[in-house]
Parts: structure tokens; C-alpha cells; sequence
């Protein structure tokens, strides 16, 4: 594996994986709000 390669590996994953985390916290919080306006709970 040439280090070019090795090297955007390592700086590209972190990148998805903290676009991943946002995408879940996006949609947690989308589930709250409307759980609180429908007047249910969460769980």
C-alpha cells in the first residue's frame, strides 16, 4: 500500500465515521421533538 493511500485512509475514516455520529444525533433529536409535541414518551 503506498503511503499516499495509507495516509487518506487515515484522515478519510475518522471524517465518515463523525458524519455517521451527526446523522444519528440529527435523527435522535428529530425523534424527540416530535415524541414531546405528540405528548409520548420516547422509549
Amino acid at each position: 500500500m503506498s503511503t499516499l493511500a495509507l495516509t487518506a485512509y487515515v484522515l478519510v475514516w475518522p471524517v465518515i465515521a463523525t458524519l455517521v455520529l451527526v446523522v444519528l444525533c440529527v435523527a435522535l433529536y428529530r425523534d424527540m421533538r416530535a415524541a414531546r409535541r405528540e405528548g409520548t414518551e420516547l422509549v
